[in-house]
C-alpha cells in the first residue's frame, strides 16, 4: 500500500512503514496530485480533506491524528466509501495541563490564589472533564457547561451559560461547529464578552473561531482589567498581531503538544488503519517514548507549598516559554510571521505529561502530595 502522511505526525514513518510505502508531505501545502495514487492519507488539522483534495484519487482510508474533525468533509468520505478515523482524547491530558500551567503562571504574575476561585468550563468532554479534575485538585470550584452532553444524559450538575459567565475564569473546550442546535462558531461573541465580570480571565485552547477574535481585540482595548490566554487563533498561521499584543499569554496552537499526546494520536490512527484493512499491528507508541526527568522538590529545601507546586508544574511544562517564543514574531516582517508560527509547531521541543514525572517530597512538603497526585504526578517520599 502507498501511504501519504503529514511529516509532522510523530513517528509516522516508523509506524506506517510496517504497513507499506510512506511518503511524507507538508500538510498545509498538500495538493491533490500528491495523493492521487495513495491508498491511505494521514493528516493533521492543517489539511483540508474534501472533494478538492480526493476526487480522482484511490484513497481508501483517511486518518487524522487530531481530536477534532472540522477540517474533514466526513459526508464526502462516507459517500465515497472511504474509511475515516481521528484520535479522540489523544491530547486531552496535555491540553488540560496547559490550562493548569497558564493559570499558575497568571496567579504568580497577578498575585492571586487559585484555591477558592470559580472556573467556568465550557465544554466538558475529553479535555474539559480533565481540566475539571485537575482544577478541583487545586481547590478550585468548577462550573461545567455542556448542552450537547447534558442532552445525552451526562453531567447532572451542569449549569447554564449565564452562571458560567459569573465565574472568575472561563475556559473553552468545545469542537468547532457551525450548524446544529448548539453551534460553537463565534460562541464567544461581542454580546457574550460584554457580560464578563470585572477582572475575568478567559482561556481558549479549543478552536480559534470559537471566539470572535476581532470582537475580542476591540473589547480588550477598553477592558484592561481582563486577562486573556489564547493558544488558538482565527486565521492561523497568519494570526492577528494586534490581538497577540493584548493577550497576557499567547501560544502557537500547542496546548495538546505533549510528546505523549502526539504519540498517542499516532498510535490511535495506526490501530484504526490496521483494523480497517485487517492487518496485524507491528508497532507500539510506548516503545518509542524517552524517559522523563524526575524532580526532587525536597532538595529545594522549600516550605512554600505554592512555590513547590509551581516548580513541579513548570518543570514539566512552562507556558511562559511558548508565549515568549510566539511574541518574538511581533518584531518580524509580516511575510515572515506565518512561517514562523508553523515552525514553532513543527520544531516543538519534547514535553512530557505530569504522569511521566516522578516527584520526591520532603517531610515539610507532605501536604502537597494529594494536590500533585490529583494533577497526575507520581509522588514519592524523598528517602525512598
Amino acid at each position: 500500500m502507498k501511504i501519504v502522511a503529514d511529516e509532522n505526525i510523530p513517528c509516522v514513518e516508523q509506524a506506517f512503514s510496517t504497513l507499506g510505502e510512506v511518503t511524507l508531505v507538508a500538510g498545509r501545502e498538500l495538493q491533490a496530485g500528491q495523493v492521487r495514487d495513495a491508498d491511505i492519507l494521514l493528516v493533521r488539522s492543517v489539511t483540508r480533506v474534501d472533494a478538492a483534495l480526493l476526487d480522482g484519487s484511490r484513497v481508501r482510508f483517511v486518518g487524522s491524528a487530531t481530536i477534532g474533525f472540522d477540517h474533514v468533509d466526513r459526508d464526502y468520505l462516507q459517500s465515497h466509501g472511504i474509511g475515516f478515523s481521528t484520535a479522540p482524547g489523544s491530547n486531552a491530558v496535555s491540553a488540560a495541563e496547559y490550562v493548569v500551567s497558564a493559570l499558575l503562571a497568571l496567579s504568580g504574575r497577578q498575585q492571586f490564589d487559585l484555591a477558592g476561585k470559580r472556573v467556568g468550563i465550557i465544554g466538558c468532554g475529553n479535555v474539559g472533564s480533565r481540566v475539571r479534575q485537575k482544577l478541583t485538585a487545586l481547590g478550585v470550584e468548577c462550573l461545567a457547561n455542556d448542552p450537547p452532553l447534558q442532552e445525552q444524559g451526562g453531567g447532572q450538575d451542569f449549569v447554564g451559560l449565564e452562571e458560567v459567565l459569573e465565574a472568575d475564569i472561563i475556559t473553552l473546550h468545545v469542537p468547532l461547529t457551525r450548524t446544529g442546535r448548539h453551534p460553537t462558531f463565534h460562541l464567544v461573541d461581542a454580546d457574550l464578552m460584554a457580560r464578563f465580570r470585572p477582572h475575568a480571565i478567559l482561556v481558549n485552547t479549543a478552536r480559534g473561531a470559537a471566539i470572535d477574535n476581532r470582537a475580542l481585540e476591540r473589547l480588550l482595548e477598553g477592558r484592561p482589567d481582563l486577562s486573556v490566554v489564547l493558544d488558538v487563533w482565527e486565521g492561523e498561521p497568519a494570526i492577528d498581531m494586534a490581538l497577540l499584543e493584548k493577550v497576557v499569554l499567547g501560544t502557537p496552537h500547542i496546548a495538546g503538544y505533549s510528546l505523549d499526546g502526539k504519540m498517542r494520536g499516532t498510535g490511535m490512527i495506526y490501530q484504526a488503519v490496521c483494523e480497517h484493512f485487517g492487518l496485524a499491528q507491528q508497532w507500539q507508541a510506548a516503545d518509542h517514548l524517552p524517559a522523563s526527568q524526575p524532580l526532587d522538590l525536597a532538595a529545594l529545601d522549600e516550605t512554600d507549598l505554592a512555590a513547590c507546586l509551581r516548580e513541579a508544574v513548570f518543570h514539566c511544562y512552562d507556558v511562559r516559554n511558548d508565549d515568549r517564543l510566539l511574541r518574538a514574531s511581533l518584531a518580524m516582517a509580516p511575510a515572515e510571521r506565518p512561517g514562523y508560527f508553523d515552525r514553532l509547531r513543527r520544531e516543538y521541543p519534547v514535553r512530557r505529561e505530569f504522569s511521566e514525572t516522578p516527584v520526591s517530597l520532603g517531610g515539610s512538603q507532605a501536604a502537597l502530595r494529594p494536590v500533585l497526585e490529583g494533577l497526575g504526578f507520581k509522588v514519592r517520599d524523598a528517602a525512598k
